[in-house]
């Protein structure tokens, strides 16, 4: 036994040897310095480079408190690193997986994520924090994540949430903790025993309808440009992120077609353009030239609220109605759930669904204008 005891320390000595995680830096030209780690794990040795965190060239005091996160965020990842590796060493959950902080290990996650939705998950963290705040577990370890407390966390989510929020953020919380379950940072899926389901629904969001957006267009608004925009949104579907970005050489003249590669989808979407589209259009200008000039989000939306206030309109209409008016628009007009789908960019039919339920909805208003007393 003592024997045995021995070899199993020799082993994990020889193990630690075989694998180390070094944060390492580079000065660059332009006097900034490049961070990278230096993986060595069985005789091979991989760099990882932090591209997301670089040193500046301190100035002043408020660059070198940013390069001091920088570095705190770069010895983050190497600590998850190193946990990792120590983890999948053994081929089972390790003293690395017991003793990591999910937080800190979560913040490594994030911020070598790519995908698209980064910003949600990084929310999603934000969220996971602030439960494990309120209840004074911030240090708390993947060795004591419990079903029990993970329950507990979606009641928060609940509480703090609206709409489809707690179901969003919880969703990219597990996709993390499965993420750490493949590392072999748990010994077991923790979410297998979750019993408690999320019961965020979406919020029903205002549209507006045809007779609406000729009221509203015939209504004096404070900037000619947003009331083009939105109008222009309406009849095409667009986001806000997208019609402020939108150039010249999106828009196809001769053919009366739009191409866009949507910001949040990354889809390439091909629109063609009404004859409302075409006269908010106006004449065009160079391939390089923003369509519209337009003022921050906060802007647009204040000066789209007054606006549909003077119209006497009584909804809560933001920019991204524009988009849900096109889509329920469609529907209501006898456009099938495909057709709609590929004009808004979709990635799922799911997605267009939502239009389906709203459009039933105004034509039951429309009918009801038409009640005869008996």
């Amino acid at each position: 036994m003592f024997l045995n005891k021995i070899h199993t320390l020799e082993k994990q000595t020889s193990n630690q040897r075989n694998m180390s995680v070094i944060l390492r830096k580079r000065k660059n030209a332009d006097g900034s310095t490049s961070l990278r780690l230096d993986i060595y794990h069985n005789g091979q040795r991989t760099i990882e480079t932090l591209k997301h965190l670089k040193l500046s060239k301190v100035s002043n005091v408020t660059d070198r408190e940013e390069n001091k996160k920088q570095l705190q965020q770069a010895e983050s990842i190497k600590a998850a690193r190193a946990a990792e590796l120590e983890a999948n060493n053994y081929s089972m959950v390790s003293d690395a997986g017991k003793k990591t902080i999910i937080t800190v290990w979560m913040q490594s996650f994030v911020d070598g994520y790519t995908k698209k939705d980064k910003r949600n998950m990084h929310g999603a963290l934000n969220r996971f924090s602030d439960y494990l705040t309120e209840v004074g577990n911030t240090g708390l370890t993947f060795g004591n994540l419990t079903p029990l407390l993970i329950e507990d966390f979606i009641d928060f989510l609940e509480a703090k949430s609206t709409g489809e929020g707690a179901s969003s953020y919880y969703s990219r919380f597990k996709k993390m903790i499965k993420h750490a379950y493949r590392k072999k940072l748990l010994k077991d899926n923790v979410l297998d025993s979750v019993q408690r389901k999320v019961k965020g629904k979406a919020k029903k969001k205002d549209t507006l309808t045809i007779t609406e957006l000729k009221t509203l267009a015939a209504t004096e608004t404070e900037s000619s440009e947003v009331r083009r925009a939105f109008l222009f949104s309406c009849v095409t579907g667009l986001r806000w992120c997208d019609v402020k970005l939108l150039k010249w050489g999106n828009i196809k003249m001769d053919s009366k077609r739009m191409e866009v590669t949507q910001t949040k989808t990354e889809e390439t979407v091909s629109t063609p353009l009404n004859e409302t589209a075409i006269k908010l259009l106006g004449i065009a200008g160079k391939p390089e030239k923003f369509v519209f000039d337009l003022p921050s989000a906060n802007g647009a939306n204040k000066t789209l609220k007054a606006w549909v206030k003077r119209a006497k309109i009584e909804k809560a209409i933001t920019w991204h109605n524009a988009r849900h008016s096109f889509g329920t628009n469609l529907i209501f007009n006898d456009v099938d759930v495909l057709t709609a789908s590929k004009l808004l960019g979709h990635t799922s039919m799911k997605h267009t669904q939502r239009y389906v339920k709203a459009a039933e909805e105004m034509k039951q208003a429309a009918t009801d204008k038409i009640n005869i007393d008996l």
